[in-house]
């Protein structure tokens, strides 16, 4: 086994390191969830405070680490005889993002259980977990039908496994610590609020620190057991400070008059439901126990909602996390000044770090968030209705979105067999189900009337005797299932001179906003690509990021002659790339354009030449024509017809009207 990397020795990360320590003196407070970028120790810290931890006792023999003192009374290996009990470090279980289902949960012997009526489970994740750590790399990647499993435990605290008519239960309390790097999507909603505090990291811009950090990476890398041992001293002090703070714990006060900040605060800041005033009082109780106090202060509830509340502060994709800390400040200072409190709420007096422990660190301040904001943090360039210059020769400055509205659903026709989705239809291993087949690998669905079809013949020469129905592996019949897949909605968007009219780049950049968010809820992936000047830019690489998309297409300059080969062959080759990583997931391309090509020899005959690529390829493509003025040359009518489409002009460019239309679009492809 590996030496794992000290906690006491991570460099900064000052909100990282409180909580997570935070959690280890009280489990209640309900987890971590880690944001940030690539890079700054977010696994190494998460990692590292499983060694923390005080052993746990366990029953002996008991493969769901059932407490000696309380043990589950529906445990699988139970019932449990009082008196054998062992000692055992706390775990921490990682749950890869590729995880079966039957991995995560365990799995039933269904061969045994219709044979010999019998329950042979075999434990998953989730019960190794148990009094311990579910630590989820890259959480946001994790897949839904996961998400909803992880979902059930957290909130039952238990763990159920039914398989036609036979279940098995087993306790499931753990703490889950997620990280993950918002560039590649957001979390769903409900997940997010499960996480008991939250934390923003980044790599520190002081060349000191960032000098220690290598420093003590490269020793670490060198001789691992050595440099362990040179902070033992500070890693078993750090240890002692949780045991004596657990103990004290149940001693804090937690009075009237921070309750009342507690409740002011969350109302103030419109958070949903009553979980976050749960997490804030049990966060400020913990942070009492951490400073050695038997009394909860205005700085413990200041601190814990600058841990509790910014992620549950999200309305839609679009706004970023983080709190204003003045109105957060005053809210305390209007409601503190009871139960011996200053009420002050100015953060000064941090808890006391002690040995190793770090903590102390405020949330860097949310005037610079990373990745996208709600619409006031949006650029206001723009909004006379008048061209601005900008830096370049022809350039104008990027046009303001016009609002995102609700769409109507999009599919693509046909059955897919993509990525679990919200909109089209799919074979997915969740769904209703439509027919059974042999297995191909682990039996993970059955289909009861099948298997037993297939068995029933071969009763009599198997030499059956009594009332259980002989089944052998041959017999399992996997059961057929059909739902929805996510899908690939690329934009192609003509961002030249042609198109430089405010109101008609906003109304686009507004539609494709608005398909973001439907994106978001139907587990999409979205992808933007312009072209203008000379050259087309991947604008947004294929994502399932609303707040990435949201800071891209706000940015994106106009002007300049209209290279559309160049935008075509780009969007044809980003599509290629993801059918390598994703061969499954279905794509449907839609062009933004007047359909006019200049620059370059032949520029109208190599856009038809690059055009036809898609065509042959049957990928489902709408060319949105935005060509205005009296006369009209049609060029994007034969671009839609050269790319197998269909095309539709700038006035259905509507928010209601552009989902409808790829529906429509898609149907008449189904007719012919």
């Amino acid at each position: 086994m590996s030496t794992p990397f000290p906690f006491t020795a991570v460099v900064g990360q000052d909100d990282l390191r409180l909580a997570l320590l935070l959690n280890a003196v009280s489990p209640a407070v309900g987890g971590v969830l880690v944001r940030g970028e690539k890079g700054t120790a977010k696994s190494t810290a998460v990692r590292a405070l499983s060694a923390l931890l005080p052993e746990v006792d366990v029953v002996s023999g008991c493969r769901f680490s059932c407490d000696p003192d309380s043990p589950d009374p529906g445990c699988p290996d139970g019932p449990h005889e009082p008196g054998a009990f062992a000692s055992r470090p706390a775990r921490m279980v990682e749950l890869p993002v590729g995880a079966s289902e039957d991995r995560l949960v365990g799995a039933l012997d269904i061969e045994r259980a219709l044979a010999e009526g019998v329950k042979a489970f075999e434990p998953g994740l989730l019960a190794d977990a148990h009094r311990g750590i579910l630590y989820v790399d890259e959480v946001n990647l994790l897949h839904d039908h996961l998400v909803d499993l992880l979902l059930d435990a957290a909130a039952m605290g238990a763990s159920y496994v039914e398989r036609e008519g036979v279940s098995v239960r087993h306790a499931a309390r753990f703490l889950l610590v997620g990280t993950m790097n918002p560039e590649e999507g957001e979390l769903r909603p409900q997940l997010l609020d499960r996480f008991g505090l939250t934390v923003e990291v980044a790599a520190s811009r002081e060349p000191d620190q960032r000098v220690e950090v290598v420093r003590r990476r490269l020793a670490y890398d060198d001789d691992p057991a050595g440099f362990a041992a040179r902070w033992a001293d500070e890693e078993a002090a750090v240890r002692a400070r949780i045991v004596g703070a657990r103990e004290l714990l149940p001693s804090v006060r937690l009075g009237d008059g921070a309750l009342r900040q507690i409740a002011a605060t969350c109302a103030a800041f419109e958070v949903d439901g009553m979980r976050a005033d749960i997490v804030m009082a049990r966060t400020a109780t913990a942070l009492a126990a951490w400073a050695g106090r038997t009394e909860v202060l205005a700085e413990d509830v200041r601190q814990a909602a600058l841990l509790a509340l910014p992620h549950r502060r999200r309305r839609n994709p679009f706004d970023a996390p983080g709190l204003d800390e003045d109105k957060l400040d005053e809210t305390l200072e209007e409601f503190g000044g009871s139960d011996g409190q200053d009420g002050n709420g100015d953060g000064d007096d941090d808890p006391d770090p002690g040995p190793g422990g770090g903590p102390g660190g405020q949330p860097e301040p949310d005037d610079a968030p990373q990745g996208g904001g709600d619409s006031a943090a949006r650029p206001e360039a723009g909004e006379s209705g008048e061209p601005q210059p900008s830096g370049g020769a022809g350039e104008q400055s990027p046009a303001r979105a016009a609002e995102p509205f609700r769409t109507k659903v999009l599919s693509v026709p046909g059955l897919g067999e993509g990525a679990a989705g919200r909109r089209s239809r799919a074979r997915t291993e969740h769904g209703r189900t439509i027919g059974a087949r042999r297995p191909r690998g682990a039996l993970t669905k059955l289909h009861l009337a099948a298997t037993v079809q297939a068995a029933a013949p071969h009763q009599r020469a198997r030499g059956r005797s009594g009332p259980g129905l002989v089944v052998r592996r041959d017999d399992l019949r996997q059961a057929s299932r059909e739902g929805r897949e996510g899908n690939l909605v690329l934009f192609v968007v003509d961002a030249s001179g042609s198109m430089a009219a405010r109101q008609r780049m906003s109304a686009v950049k507004g539609a494709v906003l608005s398909l973001l968010l439907d994106a978001y809820q139907r587990r999409d992936k979205v992808g933007l690509v312009t072209f203008r000047g000379s050259a087309a830019d991947v604008a947004l690489p294929p994502t399932s990021s609303v707040d990435a998309a949201a800071v891209r297409l706000e940015s994106l300059p106009t002007g300049g002659r209209t290279p559309l080969a160049a935008g075509l062959l780009k969007a044809h080759e980003v599509l290629r790339v993801e059918r390598l990583r994703d061969p499954a997931r279905r794509a449907l391309v839609v062009v933004v354009t007047d359909g006019r090509a200049t620059g370059g020899p032949e520029p109208v005959a190599l856009a038809g030449r690059a055009a036809r690529l898609f065509a042959a390829e049957g990928t489902a493509s709408v060319v949105v024509d935005c060509e205005s003025g009296p006369v009209r040359l049609g060029l994007a009518g034969q671009l839609a017809g050269e790319l197998g489409g269909t095309a539709v002009t700038l006035d259905e460019l509507r928010a209601d009207s552009i989902a409808s239309l790829v529906k429509d679009v898609q149907g008449s492809r189904r007719a012919a």
